[in-house]
């Protein structure tokens, strides 16, 4: 069960319980209706209604009961945990390493990996991925801990409130900074693959070229939507693939996976203002590519 408290601002003051938690707090429609229904919902200690009116200096209390039975083994994996709150754990994935259990990979998941995490410091939480990233991909991965938590975190992505740089090496010598705006999406619905094509959706990526020399790149970069694939779509469409991305570019002989880290994410907590900043550093196997091509 989880108790969630708000104090109503003058700001908010006038406003609908149900209009308040859904627009200012990242409550569903789903949620709000369960919880009001349920008499989950309390005013200065008294049971609310989804059109109460709020007013300066109002508690307002939100008990959520939830169904925290999940079909993921507890599993002894070492996890890189960058930041945790009440609300959210942020942990750094290694390479090669699947975020949940598939018919493929049913252990040794980072999913595993946090249950077994929840497990030993006896939080009741379920594995709620709020991102996700490639296999092969390492870096920063955000696990919600409640429903309330992954719904307002959610919203968050979705309104491009979260700040998400990745670094790349990339192929070739790119030099200063721009945007590329091109949309994406698959050429036929069996592919894996994707590409830029007219009828696809909008993606948005801004790069900025770290260092570079005639052989490799190492480029930050930010995202402003979030498309399957998209950086590596991207740079390989302007002639600059993500070096060891052999679905988008060519294999290499000094890492055996695509160059791609999420390096840092930047968001607002789930209650409250405040601003957290998590950073990852970049795995040993792109730091000995940066040596070799003398880019350390």
């Amino acid at each position: 069960m989880d108790r969630i408290i708000f104090k109503v601002t003058k700001e908010d003051e006038g406003k609908r319980l149900d209009n308040f938690l859904k627009y200012e707090k990242g409550f569903s429609t789903r949620l709000i209706k369960k919880i009001t229904k349920n008499d989950c919902v309390f005013i200065n200690g008294k049971v609310a209604w989804a059109d109460d009116i709020l007013k300066e200096g109002d508690e307002i209390e939100v008990i959520i009961k939830e169904n925290k039975s999940q079909d993921i083994s507890p599993e002894d994996i070492p996890l890189d945990i960058v930041y945790e709150d009440e609300d959210v754990l942020v942990v750094n994935k290694p390479p090669f390493m699947v975020v949940h259990p598939t018919k493929s990979h049913q252990s040794g998941t980072l999913a595993n990996g946090v249950m077994n995490y929840f497990t030993k410091t006896s939080q009741n939480c379920i594995v709620r991925l709020v991102n996700r990233l490639d296999r092969d991909t390492s870096g920063l991965v955000i696990i919600a801990k409640s429903q309330f938590a992954h719904q307002a975190m959610a919203k968050m992505f979705e309104n491009n409130q979260v700040k998400k740089e990745y670094l790349a090496i990339v192929e070739g010598k790119m030099e200063g900074k721009g945007t590329i705006d091109l949309p994406i999406d698959r050429p036929s619905l069996d592919s894996v693959k994707r590409c830029v094509i007219e009828t696809g959706q909008r993606a948005i990526t801004h790069y900025e070229v770290i260092k570079s020399n005639n052989e490799v790149s190492l480029v930050k970069l930010l995202l402003e939507t979030g498309r399957t694939h998209q950086i590596r779509v991207h740079l390989s469409h302007i002639g600059h693939p993500i070096l060891g991305d052999e679905l988008y570019g060519n294999k290499s002989h000094f890492i055996n996976r695509q160059a791609l880290h999420a390096y840092k994410l930047v968001f607002k907590k789930v209650r409250g203002d405040s601003l957290v900043e998590c950073k990852a550093d970049l795995p040993l196997d792109m730091l000995k590519v940066l040596k070799e091509y003398n880019l350390e």
